[in-house]
């Protein structure tokens, strides 16, 4: 089963707390501080599998959380660092931002990206003495790691990508041409999912071909099986758009290429935009002399290249290879699609300057809220004086008091942060 587009959860390992700790040596009535740092979180890593073609392995698990990093401990021990997940994706796979739909990697030539990155451990207690504060009592929480819902969407890299009506002969030209081996059948949507086979030529590179399941009229709107395989060719060099020659349907070819170029443009400008040649099949089976004449003369008032072919005979099938090999040596090489969405919830925790909060007032009490203060709250100790100056300072120095004055906050007010609760003082 050809799974090719999913939704998942991923969220990266929260960071470990730092430890509040004091030397206890014999002799040593008065030890130091010497609570150790948190470990850091476990990433979400993301890495391409060649061995895999199927996102199927996320159809029934959709949530993906990484350890969580360990607290530290006295005697300066570091908390340990939470375990890595590893999400093996086929090559071609492209990651979405869920909410914004913005390319986040294409795989394409990449082995190992961290799509998470799991939050940094917090600071022992060590690290807030000085010579004015021996013996401080508190310590930093460890960072939140990242989170978001993420889709995979596979794309297969195919230099050319065989389209038509259903029926027309396109998985066996794949079969003539390469090793693959689809289904064939003298019946519409034999084909239900894409293949993929690597054509060999003499004295030359080789390229890959894509076969989809046939389009028909309505395939951009959902009609048919096309249009959830349509991305599959969006990354391909060149089109070959066959049609059947042999009239033994009673379809009309040229009507067939406006419809299913119809199609394309619907579903995507550059994807109708591809370089195509037109594969005649089942030329040996003319029933209608005509209209081989009527296709030439479309052909060129398109400027499209023609061959006609026969793949149950072989017919013109090395003339048709080694013309498509021509072609894309003069075209750019399969599409890499740009990243797009650069919001990381992180890059925002890590900037020190940026003290944005939020300030919302219900009846007579003002709430801030902010992720750099959720951390400070998590590293203050409000039974210990020191800490609560601490806590005092980073408030005044970020600009929070100045804010709540602003929003009408006036002595006596109640103020609260997250789980923390006071009265304003000026």
């Amino acid at each position: 089963m050809l799974i090719d587009n999913v939704k998942i959860y991923v969220k990266a390992g929260d960071g470990g707390n730092g430890a509040v700790s004091f030397r206890r040596e014999k002799y040593v009535s008065h030890g130091g501080p010497d609570g150790g740092d948190g470990g850091n979180g476990g990433n979400i890593v993301i890495t391409v599998d060649e061995g895999t073609n199927t996102l199927l392995d996320f159809k029934h698990r959709r949530k993906f959380t990484a350890e969580k990093g360990g607290d530290g401990s006295g005697a300066k021990f570091h908390g340990a660092n939470g375990s890595d997940i590893v999400l093996k994706v086929p090559p071609g796979t492209v990651i979405k931002d869920a909410e914004s739909g913005l390319v986040i990697k294409d795989m394409t030539g990449c082995d190992r990206f961290i799509l998470c990155r799991g939050g940094r451990g917090g600071w022992g207690n060590r690290h807030f003495a000085t010579p004015t504060r021996r013996t401080p009592r508190f310590a930093k929480s460890g960072l939140r790691g990242e989170e978001r819902d993420v889709i995979l969407e596979l794309k297969m890299i195919a230099d050319v990508g065989l389209i038509g009506y259903p029926n027309v002969g396109k998985s066996t030209i794949l079969s003539v041409i390469s090793a693959a081996r689809p289904k064939i059948a003298d019946y519409h949507f034999t084909t239900l999912s894409p293949n993929l086979g690597v054509v060999s030529v003499p004295d030359g590179p080789g390229f890959v071909a894509a076969d989809i399941p046939g389009l028909i009229e309505g395939a951009a709107d959902g009609a048919g099986l096309g249009h959830d395989f349509l991305r599959h060719i969006e990354r391909c060099r060149m089109l070959l758009h066959v049609v059947d020659i042999s009239g033994t349907t009673g379809r009309d070819p040229i009507d067939d290429i406006e419809k299913i170029n119809c199609e394309l443009f619907s579903f995507s400008q550059s994807l109708a935009n591809l370089p195509q040649i037109l594969i005649a099949n089942k030329c040996d089976a003319i029933t209608n002399p005509a209209i081989t004449d009527r296709l030439k003369d479309y052909a060129a008032g398109k400027n499209l290249e023609l061959i006609f072919i026969s793949a149950a005979t072989k017919q013109n099938i090395m003339q048709m290879v080694l013309t498509v090999q021509k072609r894309l040596l003069t075209l750019p090489p399969v599409v890499v699609y740009e990243t797009e969405f650069t919001g990381r919830p992180e890059e925002k925790v890590i900037d020190r300057e940026n003290h944005d909060v939020e300030i919302r007032r219900e009846g007579g009490t003002f709430y801030v809220e902010a992720d750099w203060l959720w951390r400070l709250i998590g590293s203050v100790n409000f039974e210990d004086r020191d800490s609560l100056r601490y806590f005092q300072r980073i408030l005044k120095s970020s600009g929070v008091i100045e804010k709540l004055e602003e929003s009408g906050c006036e002595d006596g007010d109640s103020v609260s942060i997250y789980d923390f609760e006071f009265d304003f003082i000026k």
